[in-house]
């Protein structure tokens, strides 16, 4: 039986934040997790090979409005939900709240609820830190999977300084414009209809507490809590066998280089077709993500 938190203090955005959201008409689901609400997408044949899209910061399920028609035409079920904090999901009002390891137990919940098996999961940013670990706490559900400009730190990898200036931001920063923090991501601009969508999960500040967390929770010191965990993690990383490649973009201040790492110690990665995809910028899924999906595809089918 899973420990969650039980969180006492949160807030929902209201549904008519999210109407006429720009080439997105996928309906939620919701199912609830240690008393939060927690949507998600759920689109494509029940019977189909599920493919799991974990998103990041400060971003939610909206990030993958261009790849999930690719993967469904595909014959693909596909699973996308909001984290915690983010997009339709329930927001705890506490910073407190927010911890690593909560994220991770929250999404592992969520996924155990679906009851899913032979996944394919496509992470980036957050949406790594916390997905490679569902994988490890649960690795019998996964058979396959795509990493794109995230990782699994430890606190002892060199951090580069995009990053350091992005976690002061969010710490200090009194303006904090969710939508063209997403736009500043991307290398092919950002149309202000998609600006707003990134924005419709915040009505105000009280609504953004998660977002502003997640780059404090990042890992770049030994003495961070999640260490110990993400170190247990990669033991396992360094004895996977089942297909694993990188699809990191090229023009990704943060994470640029870093699947080399991942190429090298994983077994599985060794003989797979790992690209990179040109021209895309942090948010690979909103400057390539039909070229991202159509990898997925060919890698789902190899």
């Amino acid at each position: 039986m899973r420990q969650l938190p039980q969180i006492k203090n949160f807030l929902r955005t209201p549904e008519e934040r999210f109407q006429n959201l720009p080439d997105f008409p996928f309906t939620p689901h919701y199912t609830e997790i240690g008393g939060l609400r927690i949507a998600y997408i759920d689109e494509g044949p029940k019977d189909g090979p599920v493919v799991l899209l974990m998103h990041g910061e400060p971003a939610w399920s909206f990030l993958y409005r261009k790849m999930i028609p690719v993967l469904v035409n595909a014959g693909m079920r596909v699973l996308v939900p909001d984290q915690v904090g983010f997009g339709r999901t329930d927001k705890p009002t506490q910073r407190s709240d927010y911890t690593y390891e909560n994220h991770v137990q929250w999404m592992s919940a969520w996924l155990e609820s679906v009851d899913v098996q032979d996944i394919t999961l496509f992470c980036q940013d957050w949406g790594s830190l916390i997905g490679l670990r569902m994988v490890a706490e649960m690795p019998e559900r996964f058979a396959r999977i795509a990493l794109s400009n995230g990782g699994l730190p430890t606190g002892n990898e060199k951090i580069p300084k995009a990053f350091h200036i992005w976690r002061a931001f969010a710490m200090y920063s009194p303006w904090f414009p969710i939508g063209k923090i997403v736009r500043a991501g991307c290398a092919q601009g950002l149309s202000d209809a998609a600006v707003a969508a990134y924005d419709a999960p915040y009505p105000s500040s009280k609504y953004a507490v998660g977002a502003r967390v997640f780059p404090t929770l990042v890992p770049i010191h030994p003495s961070n809590p999640a260490r110990q965990a993400n170190e247990r993690a990669w033991e396992m990383y360094k004895a996977w066998t089942k297909p694993f490649i990188t699809l990191f973009s090229t023009r990704d201040p943060v994470t640029k280089g870093g699947e080399k790492m991942w190429q090298k110690r994983v077994p599985g990665a060794a003989g797979q077709q790992h690209t990179q995809i040109r021209g895309a910028g942090h948010f690979v899924q909103e400057d390539k993500g039909e070229e991202v999906a159509q990898a997925l595809v060919a890698f789902v089918r190899a």
